[in-house]
C-alpha cells in the first residue's frame, strides 16, 4: 500500500507498533486474521503519527474500489429508501462508498445490463427486491464479486428477506377472523410484476388464504393499480362502485392503504383496511398493518456484504426476518361494521 509523498510512511507506523508493514496494511484495510491486541497497537501507532492512507493509492495497491453497487427498482420509494439508508449506515462506518443504480423501467434496465457499468467499479453488489432473467444473472455473476439480495432470493447470492407469503397470509387471515367474507385486495401485480416479486407473493397469499377459509375468489375484488397513495385511492373508489362492495380490503403496501383510507374518508364509507410494512406514518393514521423491520434489513444486508468481502471462501447466507401483525383502529369485526352513510 503506497503512501502520500512527504507524509509519514507505513514503515514508520510498523516500526512504532513493532510489526511488519504487511500487518499494518492488513489492519488499516480492515482485513481479518489480525489479532485484537496487534490491531489496537497498529491503530494507536497510526493515530499518534497522524498517519493517513491515500484512498487512491490504496485502491491501486489492493485492486479494491472500496465501493458497493446498489441496484433498486425505485430509489424514491419509502421501502427502498429505508433499505439503502440502513445499508449506508454500515458501509459508512467501514469507509465504503455506495454507488446507486435505479432500474425502474425497461429502458433503464436494458441500458444497465447492456453496459454493465459496475464492472471494475465495485467490490460487492446489493440488490433490493429485484427479479433477474437468466442473462441478467449471468451478467452480474461475471463481475466476480459477492452479491447480497434484500427481499427476494437471487441464485448464488446471500439473502436477507421476510416470508412475504406467510406475512401477507397473516394480514388476510386477520380479516377472515373478524368475520369478513367480501375481502378485496389492492395490488401492484399488473403494474410491477416484472420488477417486484413481492407483488406475486402477496397476491398468491391473498388467494390461498381465502381458499383455505372456503371463500370463493372474486376477480372483481382484486384491483391492480400503480404504486402509491393515488393508486390506492383510485382502487378503493373502484371497489366502492361494485354492486356488492367489500367489507374489508388488504392493501399490498401501507402507501396503497393510505390512499384507500383517503378515499373512504372523502366518501364517508366504512371498510376495514389492513396494510403491509408499518410505514412511519401508519401509526399516525391508525392503520392496522404487518410490520417488517425495513431499515434493519438494510443494516443486516450490509453486514453480510462486509463478511463476504473480508472472509475467504465466504458461502452465501440467508437471513429470514420476522414480521408482526400490528393491530390499530382501521380494522374491526364485520358484525359491528358501521352502517355506510347514505
Amino acid at each position: 500500500m503506497a503512501d502520500i509523498p512527504g507524509s509519514v510512511s507505513m514503515e514508520d507506523v510498523a516500526r512504532l507498533a513493532g510489526v511488519s508493514t504487511a500487518t499494518v496494511s492488513r489492519t488499516l484495510r480492515g482485513l481479518p486474521n489480525v489479532a485484537d491486541e496487534t490491531r489496537d497497537r497498529v491503530l494507536q501507532a497510526a493515530q499518534s503519527l497522524s498517519y493517513v492512507v491515500s484512498p487512491f493509492a490504496s485502491r491501486l495497491a489492493t485492486g479494491r474500489t472500496h465501493t458497493v453497487g446498489v441496484i433498486v427498482p425505485y430509489a424514491s420509494r419509502w421501502f427502498f429508501g429505508q433499505i439503502v439508508a440502513g445499508a449506508e449506515s454500515v458501509l459508512r462506518e467501514h469507509s465504503l462508498d455506495l454507488l446507486l443504480y435505479n432500474l425502474g423501467d425497461i429502458p433503464a434496465r436494458q441500458r444497465f445490463f447492456g453496459q454493465l457499468p459496475l464492472r471494475r467499479r465495485v467490490d460487492a453488489v446489493l440488490t433490493v427486491a429485484m427479479q433477474f432473467a437468466d442473462a441478467e444473472l449471468s451478467a452480474l455473476g461475471s463481475l466476480g464479486v459477492p452479491i447480497v439480495a434484500v427481499g427476494h432470493d437471487v441464485p448464488g447470492a446471500g439473502c436477507v428477506r421476510i416470508d412475504d407469503v406467510a406475512a401477507a397470509a397473516t394480514a388476510v387471515q386477520h380479516l377472515v377472523g373478524l368475520g369478513h367474507r367480501r375481502i378485496g385486495m389492492i395490488s401492484t401485480y399488473n403494474d410491477q410484476s416484472m420488477f417486484l416479486p413481492v407483488a406475486h407473493a402477496r397476491r398468491r397469499a391473498y388467494a390461498e388464504t381465502l381458499a383455505k377459509a372456503g371463500i370463493p375468489l372474486s376477480e372483481d375484488l382484486v384491483v391492480s393499480v400503480p404504486h402509491g397513495m393515488n393508486g390506492g385511492e383510485q382502487a378503493m373508489r373502484r371497489l366502492l362502485t361494485l354492486p356488492e362492495p367489500p367489507t374489508a380490503v388488504f392493501a399490498e403496501s401501507d402507501e396503497l392503504a393510505f390512499g384507500a383510507l383517503s378515499a373512504l374518508r372523502r366518501t364517508g364509507r366504512h371498510v376495514s383496511v389492513i396494510g403491509f410494512d408499518d410505514h412511519e406514518l401508519s401509526a399516525l393514521l391508525d392503520l392496522t398493518t404487518v410490520r417488517q423491520r425495513v431499515f434493519e434489513q438494510g443494516v443486516l444486508a450490509a453486514g453480510m456484504l462486509r463478511r463476504a468481502m473480508t472472509t475467504s471462501g465466504w458461502t452465501p447466507e440467508e437471513l429470514l426476518m420476522p414480521t408482526t401483525l400490528v393491530l390499530r383502529a382501521s380494522t374491526w369485526p364485520v358484525a359491528v361494521r358501521t352502517v355506510d352513510a347514505g
